[in-house]
């Protein structure tokens, strides 16, 4: 099983190496920010280092906006993030699920989702897969709840969307992390990339405050976490603290192998 980390986004290559990393995660761009990505480091020094490499969208992309001033930069970011992704020879780009505004229907950012596809589609589609990521709070969002996520995959599965489960958004969202994994596949079929957090809140916050897998004072037992991990089968990176993401690293690899 790979197993990794989010890292900083200036020097990734040599964070991978500090932590032990066999897959690493990183933004191309300022997360709260709509500049253009810059695709670094090149492929060949990627390649070079064996790890794998996971792309982060901005934190502001919301493509199920309703407001035409964020979901439509939403839309063309998560476009040039996908091919800049695709140039250094990413596997997928990580986007959040989004949300609509207080008293907007639901059913609208949806279908929003949908449009997103459709119109990256008549492009030729993006140049990696979209991985949408459960999120831990708000109103009128579009991954924090099961069902919701189910009408969600309704209309985006036929365009190969993939999925990244994050345990301390689910534990967050007040999903069991005991049969998680198993209640996601239903609605998905897939998971793809699992950010295995722990918590600094308690179950059900809605709060969306990592803490280190062990040695943290995270909330969840690690244990748990590594019984999701072992469930999805997919490649893990820990988005925690810095300071403690190579003993994480070390202690998921000693569980899983």
């Amino acid at each position: 099983m790979q197993i990794g980390a989010h890292v900083r986004d200036d020097d990734p290559l040599t964070a991978a190496g500090e932590r032990s990393a066999d897959v690493v995660q990183f933004f191309l761009a300022d997360p709260q920010g709509w500049k253009k990505p810059v695709a670094q480091p090149p492929r060949a020094h990627i390649e070079a280092a064996g790890v794998e490499v996971f792309i982060h969208s901005p934190y502001i992309v919301n493509v199920a906006s309703l407001n035409n001033r964020i979901r439509i930069p939403s839309r063309k970011l998560a476009a040039q993030h996908a091919a800049a992704a695709a140039e250094i020879g990413a596997k997928g780009l990580i986007v959040h699920g989004g949300h609509v505004g207080r008293g907007e229907d639901v059913a609208e950012g949806l279908a929003n989702w949908r449009k997103l596809f459709e119109r990256q589609a008549a492009d030729g589609g993006f140049a990696v897969p979209i991985l949408i990521e459960n999120t831990a709070g708000g109103d009128g969002a579009m991954a924090r709840e099961m069902d919701v996520l189910a009408r969600l995959w309704d209309e985006v599965a036929e365009f190969g969307a993939g999925f990244c489960l994050d345990t301390c958004h689910a534990f967050a969202a007040g999903w069991e992390l005991g049969d998680v994994v198993e209640k996601v596949m239903s609605i998905t079929g897939r998971i793809d990339l699992v950010h295995l957090n722990n918590s600094r809140d308690e179950f059900g916050s809605g709060r969306d405050r990592h803490a280190n897998v062990v040695h943290g004072g995270g909330t969840i037992d690690p244990e748990a976490l590594v019984a999701v991990a072992a469930a999805a089968g997919a490649p893990v990176v820990v988005e925690t603290p810095a300071e403690g993401q190579a003993d994480d690293i070390a202690y998921l690899r000693d569980k899983l192998g």
